[in-house]
């Protein structure tokens, strides 16, 4: 599409957020409810754009049908398409169902239909998100199934209008070493794209996890594997022609991206170059309305002002090198402490409903030889035990980093480090770390982590304010009780409204 709006903000769906919605009665959001969220998201929060995730959950097939139908004057005005953008986050076809994938392509072309029949711009859906992209092939394969999809004909049905032949990919880069490397996934895509349909795309919207290499990586490696994939972004556009409007998978809490409404500021210095920030269920939920809204405002006005800094070749050996420090400590530790992890996420409460990540409809995260959940109970069972994962490694990294005279070059390009890690440090609960260290020597490595980012920051870590005191409290009753999880889940659930992100 040409003249098209680079929405600002995404809306997901991710289950994150502690409270209750504030247009609803309870925590849990139904499958039935998103459709409501998501004009609400629209018309009330001044969002954008809505990802619709077929992703590992539940889903509801006739979402612009309803949309279309129950708020047709809204869409008059606002079309979806032109405005207001819905994008599906696709099931990726290498771990769930393919089956799925085929649903998600008939209602885009059926949406495109609907449009048209109510004389409504076409086509309100045009792009999607391939989860966990590894090569210029898989996208691809995606545009070639959906042209196929797209081509079907019967005296019976229609799919779509006839003007939606094509779908637009946004590859989701999901681990340290893709995403430092997917400019040459995307040149590669080019080439395949102009071979297989004879066009170049004029827009590619790469979008870079925030959770997933974290969870994965730890916090340091992937922060600074976001710069050097946002710098190579840069040197694309000049080679090619083709302008990159990057996404960023950013959640509240600092492991997962540190975007709040309180720290717009702070997010868009640090991460110049995203054109579009994701915007989870804490950061809508789990403060004040108005709040969000300003906050949303603000993003409109200062994340399309950031350029990327540009990383040269030898300072990226560099960073490749720093990753390395960070990376093994930190996967060294989660290894040793991933059952007990796996076991507080499963007392964490539900907030949607989610499919199974093992077994016949999804999968499951991992690190080293160990399973994992997914990051939002990866990093609330972390921080309910009084054990934020941002420090897990990082203070072994920073003394190694030290000791080689790496400090400077990484708080130049991880520019709000001592900031993430002051917040993070507030919800640490040294006496929750002792409890744990008794029954597991697996926590011992942390207190050196500790002591390092202690020395680091010129400062100790721990509660400062009243509220963050008592999270300490619910962390300390936490950790005293991991034989008998199943009686915690009322701490688990007031820890999480304290910090204001389940995790």
């Amino acid at each position: 599409m040409t003249n098209r709006i680079i929405p600002t903000t995404m809306a997901s769906q991710h289950p994150d957020h502690a409270g209750v919605p504030y247009w609803g009665k309870k925590e849990f959001i139904s499958t039935r409810k998103e459709v409501k969220e998501c004009f609400l998201t629209f018309s009330e929060l001044g969002i954008n754009e809505y990802k619709w995730d077929w992703e590992g959950k539940f889903v509801d097939e006739s979402v612009v049908d309803r949309l279309l139908h129950e708020h047709f004057e809204y869409f008059q005005k606002h079309p979806l398409g032109r405005e207001k953008f819905l994008t599906f986050r696709l099931p990726n076809p290498k771990v769930e169902t393919e089956f799925r994938l085929g649903r998600a392509f008939m209602g885009i072309l059926s949406a495109s239909s609907l449009a048209k029949q109510l004389g409504l711009p076409t086509p309100p859906l045009f792009e999607v998100i391939l989860p966990m992209t590894e090569t210029a092939k898989e996208m691809i394969e995606i545009e070639e199934a959906f042209a196929e999809v797209a081509s079907l004909k019967h005296r019976l049905y229609s799919l779509g209008d006839g003007t939606l032949k094509h779908i637009e990919v946004i590859p989701l880069f999901e681990q340290v070493e893709t995403i430092m490397r997917s400019d040459a996934i995307l040149e590669e895509y080019v080439r395949l794209h102009y071979k297989q349909f004879k066009t170049k795309p004029k827009v590619l919207r790469p979008y870079v996890a925030r959770s997933d290499p974290a969870l994965n990586s730890g916090l340091v490696p992937t922060v600074l594997a976001i710069k050097v994939g946002l710098s190579h972004y840069r040197d694309f556009e000049k080679k090619t022609g083709i302008v990159l409007s990057p996404i960023i998978g950013s959640a509240c809490l600092p492991f997962r991206g540190g975007l709040t409404p309180y720290s717009v500021k702070q997010f868009c210095d640090e991460y110049k170059g995203v054109r579009t920030a994701l915007l989870q269920s804490a950061f809508r939920y789990d403060y004040p309305t108005p709040d969000v809204v300003k906050a949303v405002e603000l993003l409109d006005q200062l994340l399309p002002k950031g350029t990327a800094q540009i990383v040269s070749k030898p300072t990226e050996k560099q960073l490749r090198e720093v990753i390395g420090m960070f990376e093994r400590p930190y996967c060294a530790t989660i290894e040793g402490i991933a059952p007990l992890i796996s076991e507080v996420a499963t007392h964490l409460p539900k907030r949607r409903e989610r499919v199974q990540h093992i077994g016949l409809f999804g999968y499951s995260r991992g690190v080293g030889g160990v399973r994992l959940p997914r990051a939002i109970g990866f990093t609330g069972a972390l921080y309910s035990l009084g054990v934020p994962p941002e420090l897990i490694g990082t203070g072994r990294g920073l003394g190694l980093a030290r000791k080689e005279g790496k400090l400077e070059i990484i708080e130049r390009h991880y520019i709000h480090l001592k900031d993430d890690l002051r917040r993070a440090g507030r919800f640490f609960n040294r006496e929750a770390l002792d409890t744990l260290s008794q029954q597991s020597a697996a926590w011992e490595a942390i207190g050196e982590d500790i002591r390092e980012i202690e020395r680091y920051l010129g400062e100790e870590l721990g509660p400062k304010t009243a509220e963050e005191k008592e999270h300490a409290g619910f962390t300390s009753l936490i950790a005293s009780n991991i034989e008998n999880l199943s009686s915690m889940e009322e701490p688990l659930h007031q820890a999480a409204l304290t910090r204001r992100s389940l995790g």
